[in-house]
């Protein structure tokens, strides 16, 4: 289904729809008023319903169009070449197409991003079985000389995520098309070991003293449970068990919206400790006739972007804290588990790891000699040591 959309920098309205497999987007003169919107909406319906029966003729709609050329190599790549493969932009969106409605909406715009900016454009003429691994080392070389507009080149890992999209769609290639995939024994990049910042309880107890009184309880049970910030900002009541003392952990808010957790090892029960238990009864005076656990003034879920601008990093500067991102908050669950001396699979499951080795792998140092493994070693640490928000 095709969308009428702005260009922002014109704000000028253009057509985006898909026709033969290619993403065709064209430009209009027509300012973003309620009646050009209904006007394109119109022809846009008109143009679908002649792809639909096969009579759109895309020369006499739009002459002149960039998207001709393109189109036409289109339709002679879907004539196979000489040795059985189809064009890669052919083929590339046939892949998303196919795998688009098993992923996550985020993860479905991140990879339809990637696919339109950087790979398309390097591949997109290109015969699936005539790229080499030559081809694709000399496009991870490019990835890593690409400056944003921020000034700052990619990531590491924002260059392995390139190529693992570009694995995938030769990989599935190979095995439909019956060729040996150039993607072999190319190694992801290694990505620098970055050291996490937790804090420590006295800390956690000073800025929980601190923060604005409408924040106290949503920070609190930021630093008790380990969760996403995704995951805090998109809970719900309905997944808040009092009698249980559960939190279960089901959607998460990624951008402006909620979706299905990260993965199938996120979707999980927390345990509330008493502080946690306490906070929570609370917020519900607060915000319990609305959907959202924790929300703005509006009954709206919580803006991480502007919570973390107005809220998080002017605490941490008056308390001289070092700055921290407020994920940090789940990396001081965990530390805080591990020092109360909780067993690593109860905390892997707390955090909605699969298994202990990622626990280990970034928390190693914090690790003591474990012997609990019900939670209540938690409990007692925070009994005896946390002083720092009382709940009247």
């Amino acid at each position: 289904m095709g969308h009428i959309r702005v260009r922002k920098e014109t704000g000028k309205l253009f057509l985006d729809f898909k026709y033969k497999n290619l993403r065709c987007r064209e430009q209009t003169a027509l300012n973003d008023t309620q009646t050009n919107r209904k006007q394109l909406k119109s022809l846009l319906t008109q143009i679908e319903a002649l792809i639909l029966v096969n009579q759109f003729d895309y020369a006499k709609q739009f002459p002149g169009s960039k998207m001709l050329s393109k189109l036409e190599k289109s339709t002679k790549a879907i004539i196979q070449t000489v040795n059985g493969t189809p064009n890669f932009e052919n083929f590339a969106n046939t892949w998303f197409d196919e795998l688009q409605s098993s992923w996550r909406i985020s993860y479905r715009e991140k990879v339809r991003n990637i696919l339109d900016n950087r790979i398309l454009p390097k591949f997109e003429n290109e015969d699936v079985g005539q790229i080499t691994k030559a081809d694709l080392m000399q496009f991870r070389a490019q990835l890593a000389k690409v400056t944003r507009k921020n000034g700052n080149s990619l990531s590491t890992g924002h260059i392995n995520k390139h190529m693992k999209i570009l694995r995938m769609i030769l990989n599935e290639a190979a095995d439909r098309f019956d060729f040996i995939t150039p993607y072999r024994n190319i190694k992801p990049l290694k990505v620098p070991k970055t050291d996490i910042a937790p804090f420590t309880l006295e800390e956690v107890s000073l800025i929980l003293s601190t923060v604005r009184p409408d924040f106290t309880n949503y920070y609190l049970v930021r630093f008790f449970t380990g969760l996403r910030t995704g995951e805090i900002n998109g809970l719900k009541w309905q997944y808040i068990d009092f009698d249980q003392k559960l939190i279960l952990v089901r959607e998460c808010l990624l951008n402006g919206r909620t979706e299905y957790t990260k993965n199938d090892g996120s979707y999980r029960e927390i345990q509330m400790s008493q502080p946690v238990f306490d906070a929570l009864q609370k917020q519900f005076t607060v915000s319990g006739e609305h959907c959202y656990v924790f929300t703005n003034n509006n009954g709206q879920p919580l803006d991480n972007n502007n919570v973390a601008k107005r809220v998080w990093h002017p605490l941490l500067r008056n308390l001289a804290l070092d700055a921290r991102s407020p994920y940090q908050t789940r990396h001081t669950s965990a530390t805080l588990w591990l020092a109360s001396g909780e067993a690593p699979e109860w905390i892997a499951k707390q955090m909605g790891h699969a298994t202990t080795m990622m626990l280990f792998r970034v928390y190693s140092r914090y690790v003591p000699n474990l012997t609990r493994q019900d939670g209540s070693a938690f409990e007692n640490l925070l009994n005896t040591k946390f002083t720092g928000v009382h709940h009247d």
